[in-house]
């Protein structure tokens, strides 16, 4: 490999790092490598198995694969597990050139809207570099569920752009993000003419205006008039959601593209959030126990979606006596010690609550952020916990089939389409939450073989079982960026190896 200067986003946090945090500069240049190999690793599974346009044909072979690019060139590199969490991949070579920084890779690649993509990648990089550089873990095990979330550094197990935090100062990374562990203070805003959903609480509250609590980020780059002191949250794995000390979470808007999407709240999200809050606690309840939801308390927006805030009920509350509450992706982040077949018992549970809702008529976006496992004091899996309710699915004919009733909305969350249902739930629970907790493609077929056998055999759990997995083509959607919606790529089935 050539020796070549350090790319501009790697030496930028460098050099601010050097002044805001030197005590940190010797860990963060030491964990370059690998935060590039874990980046690579994450691109190399896009580029094999996501529909990318400029990839004419694949060819496999026993050194690995090759992809053929309709202008003739070749990339190589070495055979794609796409439920791999570990970063394998430590180099690429295009047309015999080697390459191991993603962001370089991709320039070479000169693909329409590379540069842009490039630039997120090298963030991407320079941020997780950034996130492995903080001192470890002290003390014993977590007592709430936030404290967990603040062990996940490397952020999502799939994405390219897992730490991409462009619009983040060095500082603002270490002050707000929330593998750093910092405690936030959050502003609050009064506002006069005001969206309001649920029970808005009296403390955010100034008379007759609504107080709506501001993440400072958001406060210093994007609103444009004042606000006043408010009160100190621990940050979440989403960065804009935060906990109160022994209180409920709360939802910001952040008006920042993290890993694919801007982080602000919509009008409808708020319009939307009571409704959907208490029908899900309904639907909740048909689950025998095994699954809660986080009700939403309250939400309000200043008719923006850069000024709004959700009130939610902390996990926590739903762990009984020497329980603790989980978030998935903490489980393999954090090296969680697990018995035997723990990872097949969890699937199990996950699967019969999951397609026990999609066969009533509602498919969750379970991924590891919104999913939650109820452990008990030996480490077993009990039940669920799933919150944020924002990006759920509910179809009024597979609800009526059953004989309840549809809430009374309309909007991105309402369909009937199977194939959308379908793909909200395997795509975030299966392609995601699953094969991260497995960590690879054998692991996730011994997990799931023994968790469907008592499953009932529905025409969801036949998808499932016979046709390629589908999950979000996230690449693909940062190299189309005025293609709206989601773009899905078919990943091959655990239990079939089928791929398209």
């Amino acid at each position: 490999m050539h020796r070549l200067p350090l790319p501009e986003a790697e030496a930028a946090l460098g050099d601010e790092l050097s002044t805001v945090r030197p005590d940190l500069s010797a860990a963060y240049a030491a964990g370059l490598p690998g935060a590039r190999a874990a980046v690579l690793t994450r691109l190399w599974r896009a580029l094999a198995h996501e529909p990318l346009p400029w990839i004419a044909r694949q060819e496999r072979g026993r050194e690995g694969l090759t992809l053929h690019l309709a202008d003739g060139r070749r990339l190589h590199g070495p055979h794609a597990d796409p439920y791999a969490t570990s970063a394998y991949v430590t180099e690429l070579r295009l047309d015999e050139r080697p390459y191991d920084r993603p962001d370089r890779l991709v320039t070479a690649l000169a693909v329409p809207h590379a540069s842009g993509f490039a630039t997120e990648l090298g963030h991407s990089v320079a941020s997780l570099a950034l996130s492995r550089a903080q001192p470890g873990l002290s003390g014993g095990e977590p007592a709430a569920s936030w404290e967990w979330e603040q062990r996940v550094v490397d952020g999502h197990p799939y994405h390219p752009n897992c730490r991409s935090r462009p619009g983040f100062s060095v500082a603002e990374q270490l002050a707000y993000g929330p593998e750093h562990r910092p405690v936030v203070d959050l502003g609050l805003v009064p506002v006069d003419d005001c969206l309001v959903r649920g029970e808005w609480p009296k403390w955010l509250r100034d008379e007759d205006r609504v107080l709506i609590p501001v993440h400072p980020w958001q406060a210093a780059h994007v609103l444009d008039r004042g606000h006043q002191e408010g009160f100190s949250a621990h940050p979440l794995m989403s960065l804009r959601t935060l906990a109160l000390p022994d209180g409920p979470h709360v939802k910001t808007a952040l008006s920042a593209r993290l890993t694919s999407s801007v982080r602000d709240i919509s009008v409808y999200s708020i319009e939307t959030s009571a409704t959907v809050s208490e029908f899900a606690e309904e639907i909740a309840a048909r689950t025998d126990g095994l699954l809660h939801v986080t009700r939403t308390l309250g939400a309000v927006s200043a008719h923006s979606p850069a000024l709004a805030a959700v009130l939610r009920e902390a996990p926590d509350l739903y762990a009984r006596a020497g329980e603790r509450v989980v978030p998935v992706a903490a489980l393999a982040a954090t090296g969680l010690p697990q018995a035997p077949g723990w990872t097949a018992r969890f699937a199990r549970l996950a699967l019969t609550v999951g397609l026990r809702l999609l066969d009533l008529g509602v498919a969750l976006e379970a991924h590891g952020q919104n999913l939650l496992v109820v452990l008990s004091a030996e480490g077993e899996p009990l039940r669920l916990v799933y919150r944020d309710l924002a990006d759920i699915r509910v179809s009024p004919l597979r609800l009526a089939r059953h004989g309840i009733a549809a809430p009374r909305m309309s909007g991105r969350i309402v369909t009937d389409d199977a194939t959308t249902l379908r793909r909200k739930l395997f795509g975030s629970l299966v392609a995601g939450a699953l094969g991260a907790t497995a960590g690879s493609a054998a692991a996730l077929r011994e997990d799931l073989g023994s968790a469907v056998d008592d499953l009932p055999r529905t025409a969801d759990l036949a998808a499932l079982l016979e046709e390629p997995l589908p999950t979000k083509a996230l690449t693909l959607m940062r190299l189309e960026p005025g293609t709206p919606g989601d773009s899905w790529a078919c990943l091959p089935n655990p239990f079939t190896g089928r791929a398209s």
